[in-house]
């Protein structure tokens, strides 16, 4: 199974993945990172006219991987490892190039150190957090959250469920009985791009969420789920049961749980923005 991720270079969201046990980064982040090209896609096709060594070698240095793509869906991107990323760089006259290889060297050394050391990992993206300004109590549920999806996915990966795309159908399940929208829905309804959507749930929003896998985990394991299909089943009703549930708070307090609510980074520092909506209704 793969596990996306976003890094962060200069204030740029760059999304890497792990492909044969390395991160991989999208080359059309790194280069709009690097070059504050507004079209990113059309400076590589530049790029590649300009150096006819890096165009013969194009296919070797990339691979096209799956990613979360701005949309919400997952597509497959062109993506390069450190040292396919360091022979691109070569071709971009930026002069933030220098500062971007020791940034890329040093994520390169702490996915190894991860890899012997899983905590790490997890000491790191609280510490991520922390430096965003993110309280302590929202990152501690975001912690339980990301540990709740990881069980689940976890789950799904022994039972036959391997494609990328097959998470994120289930995953839609699942937000959609929980809260009446797919993630790209409730990232529309946000006004979220490529931001992730769990980093800018309120708390609420978070508690919901996780009952909802916790319970398709429980309903998968309890019924021996197996495949794809069956998955889809489990992941339609572990939702529904955090969707009823958020139903039965908002009747009791007026106020609905899905809003325009957002962890916004202003000025260097994390607020809410909070926008008038009407929510959908389940």
């Amino acid at each position: 199974m793969k596990h996306d991720h976003i890094a962060i270079f200069k204030g740029k969201e760059i999304r890497k993945t792990i492909h044969k046990n390395e991160w991989w980064f999208s080359v059309a982040d790194v280069v709009e990172a690097l070059t504050d090209s507004d079209d990113p896609r059309q400076y590589i096709k530049k790029m590649r006219a300009r150096d006819p060594e890096l165009d013969s070698y194009w296919g070797t240095n990339c691979t096209p991987l799956e990613l979360l793509a701005p949309d919400g869906k997952i597509r497959e991107t062109n993506c390069a490892n450190t040292e396919g990323l360091f022979r691109i760089i070569q071709s971009i006259p930026s002069p933030k190039a220098e500062p971007f290889k020791l940034w890329l060297a040093r994520v390169g050394y702490e996915r190894i150190q991860e890899i012997e050391d899983p905590e790490l990992a997890t000491k790191r993206t609280r510490a991520l957090y922390k430096a965003k300004g993110y309280p302590d109590a929202w990152i501690e549920k975001r912690m339980r959250g990301i540990a709740i999806r990881e069980e689940l996915t976890d789950e799904w990966n022994k039972r036959g469920v391997k494609e990328q795309k097959e998470y994120a159908i289930l995953t839609a399940e699942i937000s959609k009985a929980t809260f009446g929208m797919t993630p790209s829905e409730y990232k529309k309804h946000k006004g979220l791009k490529r931001e992730n959507l769990r980093d800018h749930m309120t708390d609420l929003e978070q508690i919901f969420s996780m009952l909802g896998e916790a319970a398709t985990t429980e309903i998968t394991r309890n019924t021996d789920t197996q495949g794809f299909h069956k998955s889809k089943e489990a992941a339609k009703k572990g939702g529904r049961i955090a969707g009823d549930a958020r139903v039965n708070l908002e009747k009791e307090t007026g106020k609905m749980v899905s809003t325009k609510k957002n962890y916004l980074n202003k000025n260097k520092e994390v607020k809410f923005l909070d926008q008038e909506t009407q929510p959908k209704k389940r």
